[in-house]
């Protein structure tokens, strides 16, 4: 079965195959390059993890350093000669012994203000950026735009610890250019779906679930130690700016090791194709193939990128249309429904239960350990029993995109059905123990985001899996915006009468999740432009046990 295997194409390659078509995902075989210079998803587990962790750690010693400087500002401002709040210990907010004063509803008011608009500034810049940087990788590459992301997160520390350093000189306010910074690069939704498109291009379909799976395990691990790891960090140091300069420090190095050290996962040939590709669009939109009217809307309109779920033209068809858009609407909702109700399930369970900030912290690490739990033990093995080990022992074929299997479509509905469970349990539960045990229902909902997002690049060829993953981050980035404003909004209304109703809300949105994941059909791939019956980037020949990259 040697014909079946296929030969990596080298640099001296020509674009064109034996056929006259263009060969995509044209890479060398690792055995003639070195492992250094071999694109693999362990590459990036490192850096994601720390910058997973960075990310982490930053949230409540940056939600603290705001308190601190807004209750400055506001005691400076009614009274000059009120003591200054530098001769309280910086970190005394992250051990509950901060200053009585600055909990005054006015201070707190201007605090979660000051987050709101953070968080509009950031998350709406990254639902315009994020989808736009996706597509360039497809033509860029990853590592090079991943770093960019990065930058902007660099830029909007090094604000956060020019404000934090001199109080007297530089406003609060100067937080929100840190925000913008941070945007325009992206934030971590950029970051996300970048790693996850250079997992794509480096790994097989039958694996590429589980070493997504190891990317989101790294997430859950950097949200889980991260706060722990900052506090006592800034507890052993004396000063919360400690921990700003460690993220500092932590970007720094990130763009370093992947600007020097990582592979790029896009091949140089397949770069080039792929920007030859746009020029051809914009000379026929400019020819005037398609309407004016309908180009300079396509470009102004800032939902644009979303067209790529309902992709028109040659290769594609109505199932293929509606199995993107199922999926896409699946992954939001899980990834929605996680980002917008933290929160609230935080202040449900300390106005239920009169829990504190140790039994807050202990729930929250349970959750974000058991995820991490799920994605590297569980679902590797799940992987291996479903797909892995049906393949030995067949002749040698060749693991193409070819759209999800029946695997993928009973993960994601069993993944939406412990988030239906667990918010089930959060209702109706009204002690301590089946309130963790609903959080443990609700933990094997990682299992669908590690789903739904291998499952949309394997409907698409290689050269559209950056635009695809971000538009999946702008559906991220809009609901890190608008899904904790709702989901806020219902508990401060209902919490008087009914505090339920958020997970009642929940469930409903869950069940109507679990019902579109049927709709999705396996077996349907876009059949891309360039592929001619050449292998994608991580297409393998798969013979035995033996794997051939």
């Amino acid at each position: 079965m040697a014909s079946m295997q296929r030969r990596g194409a080298t640099e001296g390659d020509p674009l064109l195959g034996d056929s006259g078509q263009v060969v995509v995902g044209a890479t060398r075989e690792p055995s003639e390059q070195p492992w250094w210079r071999t694109p693999s998803v362990y590459w990036l587990i490192g850096p994601f993890f720390l910058f997973s962790l960075a990310f982490g750690g930053i949230l409540v010693p940056k939600l603290n350093l705001m308190l601190e400087l807004v209750c400055r500002k506001h005691l400076a401002d009614r009274a000059p000669t009120v003591q200054s709040l530098s001769t309280v210990q910086p970190w005394a907010a992250l051990v509950g012994g901060d200053d009585p004063q600055c909990k005054a509803p006015d201070i707190q008011r201007r605090v979660a203000t000051l987050s709101l608009f953070i968080n509009l500034i950031t998350g709406g810049l990254s639902a315009v950026v994020a989808p736009k940087i996706g597509h360039f990788s497809d033509g860029y590459g990853r590592l090079r735009l991943l770093a960019l992301a990065s930058c902007g997160g660099l830029l909007g520390e090094l604000v956060t610890v020019l404000v934090a350093k001199f109080p007297d000189a530089i406003d609060y306010r100067w937080l929100l250019l840190g925000a913008v910074f941070d945007g325009m690069g992206g934030s971590f939704t950029t970051g996300s779906i970048l790693s996850q498109s250079y997992t794509s291009d480096c790994t097989p379909p039958s694996r590429r679930s589980v070493s997504v799976g190891y990317i989101q395990a790294c997430l859950f691990s950097g949200l889980a130690l991260g706060p722990v790891i900052a506090g006592y960090f800034a507890k052993w140091t004396g000063s919360l700016l400690s921990v700003f300069y460690v993220v500092v420090v932590c970007h720094a190095l990130l763009i370093l090791f992947l600007g020097l050290v990582v592979p790029e996962s896009v091949s140089k040939d397949n770069r080039l194709l792929v920007r030859q590709r746009w020029r051809k669009e914009k000379e026929a939109r400019a020819l005037g193939v398609a309407p004016s009217f309908s180009s300079a809307q396509q470009k102004w309109n800032p939902l644009a990128p979303l067209a790529i779920l309902w992709p028109t033209g040659p290769g594609t068809s109505s199932r293929l249309r509606v199995n993107l858009l199922a999926l896409a609407m699946c992954d939001a909702t899980i990834m929605g429904g996680a980002l917008a109700a933290t929160a609230v399930v935080i202040l449900y369970a300390e106005y239920t239960f009169n829990w504190g900030n140790l039994e807050t912290s202990r729930f929250v690490s349970a959750m974000s350990l058991m995820r991490v739990m799920i994605l590297m033990g569980i679902f590797p093995l799940v992987n291996y029993f479903g797909r892995v080990r049906p393949r030995r022992g067949r002749a040698a074929t060749r693991d193409t995109n070819s759209g999800s299997d029946r695997l993928d479509g009973w993960l994601l509905s069993f993944a939406l059905l412990c988030e239906v469970l667990g918010c089930l349990g959060y209702t109706l539960g009204r002690t301590e123990s089946l309130f963790f045990g609903s959080g443990f229902f609700t933990a094997f909902g990682a299992l669908g985001m590690a789903t739904t997002q291998a499952a949309l690049t394997k409907h698409v060829p290689a050269e559209r899996v950056g635009q695809v993953l971000g538009a999946v981050g702008m559906l991220h980035a809009l609901a890190r915006v608008i899904g904790p404003v709702i989901f806020s909004g219902l508990y401060a209304a209902t919490v008087a009468t009914f505090p339920q109703a958020i997970f009642v809300a929940l469930g409903a949105m869950y069940g109507i999740a679990l019902i579109i994941s049927f709709v999705v059909q396996p077996g349907v791939h876009w059949e891309g432009e360039h592929q001619g019956g050449t292998a994608d980037a991580a297409d393998v020949a798969v013979s035995g046990d033996q794997v051939c990259f």
